[in-house]
């Protein structure tokens, strides 16, 4: 089955029910639960709606991401790129081996058009998906109240030269930035000084990565800002819980900048745990093709993310090609 069907006229505290292929959605005002036939039968799980809107804002955002977004440990995406496939359980190692597991695949172009119906929804006045919790409060809960279409309908910050440069968008940091966040109050905001010979000054530019950082206005969402060839440098600041599990299909470098960010690691395929990784500032680790990776941040952190944006990586890995890891021991 690859349709959508209308939103059910089904309205539970105010909030629409939704279908997607033989999947339902549905929230209340504490909780979203996820529908699926298996067995003969619907099977159902249910999420934190805060959570829920988390992740569903980052798939949207990222325009289903490189590979696997895991909502959590049983719903998901996975990137096929130009089609999505949405699941329940395949990537449960339990849900899988009962039977239990759903898979369908889906246009992409039909899929975003589907969930950003929800999210404009079913995000309240005064919730911002893309926030941290201590700045946007309780108010993803409770009867529907509005909406936030602001907050969903931003655009993921990718640069066409380097930030600050004419033609580029405006940097964080001037007069048409955002404010410093609260967390990097005492980032200094120093100013590069550059000094061009005659003709290259158009041409020669530089910024504070550290200042432009620390006026993001969102978190766990990587900005792209500097792109050679292939190689994208995606800084992000990070707080509280990365709302999705994210499973690779590449390679990623994460250089920590600031503060430090504990890493669960589990298996792409069984969701099995793998590994714990705390990198603190300084530090610099790669995340395997292999694996899915979910960050906790104690403290609003600086994080590079270094993306290889090759299109045919990710057969090389499925072939075996190329490892999942980048060195092999």
């Amino acid at each position: 089955m690859n349709t959508i069907a209308e939103p059910v006229q089904l309205t539970v505290a105010g909030y629409r029910t939704f279908e997607l292929g033989a999947f339902q959605f549905s929230r209340d005002e504490y909780f979203v639960t996820i529908s699926w036939p298996a067995k003969g039968q619907r099977q159902s799980h249910t999420l934190s709606a805060d959570a829920f809107l988390r992740a569903l804002m980052r798939d949207v955002a990222w325009g289903f991401f490189y590979g696997v977004v895991n909502f959590d440990s049983v719903f998901g995406t996975r990137n096929l790129y130009g089609r999505v496939e949405f699941f329940a359980g395949r990537l449960n190692e339990n849900y899988h081996r009962n039977g239990l597991s759903y898979v369908e695949v889906f246009d992409s172009p039909m899929a975003m058009k589907r969930i950003k119906e929800i999210l404009a929804d079913w995000v309240n006045e005064g919730f911002d998906p893309f926030a941290a919790p201590m700045e946007t409060g309780d108010k993803a809960f409770g009867e529907k109240n509005g909406s936030n279409l602001a907050a969903i309908d931003r655009f993921r910050v990718a640069t066409r030269r380097m930030p600050g440069l004419k033609g580029d968008s405006p940097l964080r940091g001037d007069e048409n930035g955002y404010p410093i966040n609260r967390a990097f109050a005492d980032v200094p905001q120093d100013v590069p000084e550059i000094q061009a010979e005659p003709g290259f000054e158009g041409e020669l530019h530089a910024f504070n990565l550290f200042a432009y950082l620390s006026r993001s206005d969102v978190t766990w969402n990587p900005s792209v800002t500097s792109v050679c060839k292939a190689s994208l440098f995606c800084p992000t600041t990070e707080e509280y819980i990365l709302p999705i599990l994210h499973g690779n299909d590449r390679v990623e470098w994460f250089l920590q900048f600031s503060d430090e960010i504990m890493w669960n690691i589990s298996d792409k395929e069984t969701g099995r745990p793998r590994a714990r990784v705390l990198m603190k500032a300084g530090d610099v680790a790669a995340m395997p093709a292999d694996i899915a990776h979910q960050g906790f941040s104690k403290k609003r952190s600086m994080l590079l993310v270094w993306e290889n944006a090759n299109p045919g990586i990710v057969k090389m890995h499925e072939t075996g090609e190329l490892p999942p890891y980048p060195v092999t021991f």
